[in-house]
């Protein structure tokens, strides 16, 4: 039996509704039976419980993430007794949502009372897709209507928005589906990405890579949607063309861990498989390591800067130097980078710039 967990985000007016209702079409004539966890916050503010009519913001917080953790764990039980193949639960928004809504103390606060860390919170999902709003790029379609618990003005969706983004900042699988095409066709995006997540459509990622300046970690820091992630990485297995490695991700002590493959199948493009792995399951992989590969320790600032998400990894031994690395949809497209981020020269493709190939370098 295979469960995937996915979050379905974005500001308000982005599609949401209608991207649920395309996800079960498809999915299930691709074989998965499709679970939906509905939005809490709906829920609540429609039957009269809201951040106004509680004492706290914090109180009403704190409400909500409990029902929304309850309802998750609640679907994923029953997903187990199910005699499916394949089962998608899909989250019509997820926990780090809430933040969006909160000050970092109160968060920290409203997650702690049901016993998660920031990195248990943001990466208990498998992948997180956010639809940004209509306010933004498509402004003549942003409406309220279709939703009695939605009140933003466009500069106030746009905002939710942006602040939306960055709660989810660092999760390893964010995916953002923009205004630059017509709905439809944002919606059958969305779709797509959610299709080649699931393997039921080979994922061909295409990933460009830049030689920058070592930024100023303080400065790079203070960038609204920017969040950093340490990343414990053992090779076991490595060729020419398919590289076999196991991670552990988080920040301070939390760690989620997962197994990669990747095929090379072009300078640029690349196949790519990735699961989640219970500490037992990595506990035994990692007695499988490469033994001639040291173990890659680095440190990742995960950046989305004008909806494209960055990967700037800062390694121990480089004092004067860094790596950024993004996914784009197509050879050419464009990438824009943010202020901050002196770029030396593009490296893509490149083997002496592969994690593999510097840690062989600089790690004896």
């Amino acid at each position: 039996m295979e469960i995937r967990k996915i979050v379905i985000t974005g500001g308000p007016c982005a599609g949401k509704t209608t991207g649920m209702s395309w996800i079960q079409n498809q999915m299930e004539k691709r074989g998965w039976t499709v679970l939906f966890v509905p939005e809490t916050a709906t829920e609540l503010i429609s039957g009269g419980v809201c951040p106004w009519t509680t004492g706290t913001n914090l109180d009403y917080q704190k409400c909500q993430v409990k029902l929304q953790l309850t309802k998750e764990e609640l679907f994923e039980q029953a997903a187990r007794t199910m005699p499916k193949e394949k089962i998608l639960i899909v989250c019509d928004r997820g926990f780090m949502d809430n933040k969006a809504y909160m000050t970092e103390e109160e968060f920290r606060e409203a997650a702690a009372s049901v016993g998660l860390t920031l990195v248990q919170a943001r990466d208990r999902y498998d992948a997180v897709f956010h639809l940004v709003t209509a306010a933004n790029g498509a402004e003549k379609f942003y409406s309220s209507e279709n939703n009695a618990a939605r009140y933003e003005t466009l500069e106030e969706a746009r905002d939710l928005d942006n602040r939306l983004i960055r709660a989810w900042t660092g999760h390893p699988y964010l995916k953002i589906i923009d205004n630059s095409t017509g709905f439809e066709e944002k919606i059958k995006r969305l779709v797509n990405e959610i299709i080649m997540f699931l393997g039921e459509q080979e994922r061909v990622e295409i990933e460009k890579k830049y030689l920058v300046k070592k930024p100023d970690i303080s400065l790079l820091q203070q960038m609204p949607a920017c969040r950093k992630v340490d990343i414990i990485q053992t090779y076991l297995k490595l060729t020419e063309d398919e590289t076999v490695r196991i991670r552990q991700r988080g920040e301070n002590g939390s760690y989620i861990m997962t197994e990669t493959v990747k095929k090379r199948i072009s300078k640029t493009r690349r196949l790519e498989t990735e699961r989640r792995l219970s500490e037992d399951e990595y506990l035994r992989l990692l007695e499988t390591a490469d033994p001639n590969m040291p173990v890659l320790h680095k440190t990742r600032y995960c950046i989305v800067y004008d909806r494209q998400y960055f990967d700037l990894d800062v390694y121990p031994f480089w004092d004067d130097q860094a790596i950024v690395s993004i996914d784009v949809t197509r050879e050419d497209e464009e990438v824009r980078f943010p202020a901050g981020l002196e770029v030396i020269r593009e490296i893509t493709g490149e083997k002496e710039f592969r994690n593999s190939e510097i840690l062989l370098k600089n790690v004896k």
